[in-house]
């Protein structure tokens, strides 16, 4: 690793729709600043099939192109991005020192905007069947079943827009839901039931998934009556929820989901220390909400920058 140390405004940790809504506004803003991220920006919103609740964006669009012009705009402003893995965040003096695997750079304001990943069942078959039919990502491996048997599993948004995504690759898909109703919005589930391509199975829970070198069958428990079925299928797509990222910020008040706190402002415990996006404890999560918190994340940044080479 080369210590470079070189010195940011504002250092944003993960590209996604919060991050980089955050780099237009600190870059606009006249902040130096940086966004570093293991993958390429974007985020989750790079597998959204279609992007159609987004206001101002009519006709809809890809979440990969809507996230290539989030980089682009944020770019044009000055923000710099460079993919690469961050492996700490440490207090020196007023400032925060950032390393990389390959190097490390001094900033004045940090933002935390690393996301949630996807939480996995913790059934029998999952690890070992994951790449071979268990996945958590429609648009990413969906295509390889085109005209097979697909299971989905999950009741909320991201379960529904993912069935509704593999129903214009076969005809046979399937969703599982733990409960009697689904907890997608009322749109997004509505759309879903009135989907001929889509059966959907109320009140169970993945037991197992089957296979030998490939999914081959998955065992649903009846959650009323603890009964156990088992269903031929070639691919098992799991949309159960999300685990923040927050190994970098350990030492952050949580709530009980392990989501950071901040105030309205974005402000962690931390001085100078922001949280914005899925990482952050709120009550609804979209693209809107996380690109809102990115952008009020710029702005108490760009105010705490400020304030501090004032007092220079």
């Amino acid at each position: 690793m080369s210590d470079t140390n070189e010195k940011f405004d504002y250092i944003i940790i993960g590209a996604g729709v919060a991050g980089l809504a955050s780099a237009q506004y600190a870059a606009r803003g006249g902040l130096k600043t940086l966004v570093i991220d293991i993958s390429m920006p974007g985020g989750q919103a790079l597998t959204i099939p279609t992007l159609e609740n987004y206001p101002g964006v009519y006709p809809a669009v890809s979440g990969t192109q809507f996230c290539q012009n989030m980089r682009d705009q944020a770019e044009s402003f000055g923000a710099v991005i460079i993919q690469s893995e961050v492996q700490s965040i440490d207090k020196v003096g007023s400032d925060f020192k950032i390393v990389t695997r390959k190097d490390s750079y001094i900033g004045t304001a940090i933002l935390i905007a690393t996301g949630a990943e996807h939480r996995k069942l913790g059934v029998p078959g999952e690890d070992k069947l994951e790449g071979r039919g268990v996945s958590y990502c429609a648009t990413c491996d969906g295509p390889f079943f085109r005209n097979r048997k697909i299971f989905v599993i999950g009741g909320g948004d991201s379960a529904c827009d993912e069935a509704m995504y593999l129903s214009t690759l076969t005809d046979d898909v399937t969703l599982v839901h733990r409960r009697d109703v689904l907890r997608a919005q009322k749109a997004v589930a509505d759309r879903l039931l009135a989907n001929p391509k889509v059966k959907v199975i109320f009140n169970a829970k993945v037991k197992e998934i089957k296979g030998e070198g490939r999914v081959q069958s998955i065992e649903l428990e009846d959650t009323t009556d603890g009964s156990v079925t088992e269903h031929q299928c070639d691919a098992v797509f799991i949309f159960a929820g999300m685990n923040p990222v927050t190994q970098l910020v350990e030492m952050l008040p949580k709530d009980e989901g392990g989501y950071i706190k901040t105030d309205d402002d974005m402000k962690t415990l931390m001085p100078g220390l922001y949280a914005a996006g899925d990482i952050r404890s709120k009550s609804f999560r979209q693209v809107v909400t996380a690109v809102s918190d990115g952008a009020i994340a710029a702005h108490s940044a760009g105010e705490y920058v400020r304030n501090l080479k004032a007092k220079k």
